[in-house]
């Protein structure tokens, strides 16, 4: 792939959001911390937990506010000085439904990190997000055709149904994979990143997306000083609300890259699906909480907590650079192949895993799965 002829002139403003989110969630990230503490949102040791000790929860806002702020400041500037032109592809409800979506999905998740939600209230706040964000001019309106050249392009009530299912799906796969410290945000800096670079190249040419992509990975590099391991905050539902809803935008806006999402974000979406088909063959609800992801099959096989999520960057890193060498159908092809592998690999790792007993659902409320 080649990138775009004038990058010169969208590089500074990459760079300067880069580090100014980074420099607002790093200072920001504690005074959360703080709040949270004096209210109780914390996280406590038990089974299914990896802390061994009280953890803050809600570091989420940080990185919300960290995006949000950056990114409506580029949008003012974009707008009345020229720094960095919006992609005419891009209309202003669409930005609205990015800014203010964002908004309303970290406040949803914040109210659970607070009130602990039940799961059914959780997905039809993000049922409605998804909505929301549709009603004001998101949507998938094609995806490449995998079976011959071409698109697959939707329409109707089909295109509505596969975009909220898309930003649902994603906002679900950033909170299953939710389970060690700097994992989930982790893994959306690099997804972030990587459709950052990818909008800068020829086949997508969208500078304005590429800088609020890197405005998010800046907001998530940042807080995760705070989070990696040993965290002293946690992302919270908060978080993974913000992340799965702004990489699920950032994937569809102005050009789709949905191949793209899917590929770089293929473990945390394939272990959700391959989370949910367990469940839903062992009779339980998809929600029930358990340590069958593959991040506790990684634990249960000896790795340190450090080395697990270091692995799992590694995987994505992989996937992210295929991006670069597939074109959409091949990066398509690649998403099913890993699908079916990883459920292989899932498989022999249960079976070998030494703590593969599954909780019961009775013992915990019911909430989303970490």
């Amino acid at each position: 792939m080649r990138f775009i002829p004038d990058l010169g002139g969208a590089l500074p403003a990459i760079v300067a959001a880069t580090i100014a989110a980074a420099l607002i969630a790093f200072l920001l990230t504690p005074l959360v911390r703080l709040v949270a503490r004096r209210l109780d949102v914390v996280d406590r040791p038990e089974q299914r937990r990896v802390n061994v000790r009280p953890i803050p929860r809600g570091g989420g806002l940080a990185v919300g506010a960290a995006f949000l702020t950056v990114a409506a400041v580029l949008v003012w500037l974009g707008d009345r000085s020229g720094i960095v032109g919006a992609d005419e592809a891009i209309e202003t409800r669409q930005l609205v439904a990015l800014l203010l979506g964002g908004a309303a999905a970290a406040a949803l998740g914040a109210l659970d990190d607070y009130a602990q939600l039940r799961a059914r209230w959780q997905l039809a706040g993000q049922v409605a997000l998804a909505l929301g964000a549709v009603w004001l001019g998101i949507g998938v309106g094609f995806v490449n055709n995998p079976f011959s050249p071409g698109v697959i392009r939707f329409d109707g009530l089909f295109a509505v149904g596969f975009t909220v299912l898309w930003i649902v799906g994603m906002m679900n796969s950033i909170n299953f994979i939710d389970g060690l410290d700097g994992l989930s945000s982790g893994v959306g800096l690099i997804a972030a990143a990587t459709l950052g670079l990818i909008s800068l190249t020829t086949v997508v040419g969208q500078p304005f997306v590429a800088v609020l992509c890197f405005t998010l990975a800046g907001a998530l590099l940042g807080f995760l000083r705070w989070n990696f391991h040993p965290a002293s905050i946690f992302i919270g539902t908060s978080g993974v609300m913000f992340i799965g809803y702004t990489l699920a935008l950032l994937s569809i806006l102005g050009t789709a890259k949905v191949a793209v999402a899917l590929l770089v974000l293929g473990v945390p979406i394939i272990d959700t699906f391959w989370i949910i088909v367990r469940r839903l063959a062992s009779g339980r609800s998809p929600f029930t909480p358990d340590r069958g992801h593959i991040h506790h099959r990684l634990l249960d096989l000896g790795l340190s907590h450090r080395q697990t999520v270091l692995l799992i960057y590694a995987i994505c890193l992989v996937l992210a650079g295929l991006t670069f060498v597939l074109s959409g159908t091949g990066q398509v092809y690649a998403f099913i192949g890993i699908v079916v592998v990883s459920g292989v690999v899932l498989f022999v790792l249960t079976r070998r895993s030494l703590v593969a007993e599954e909780l019961s659902a009775e013992s915990y409320e019911d909430d989303l799965a970490r």
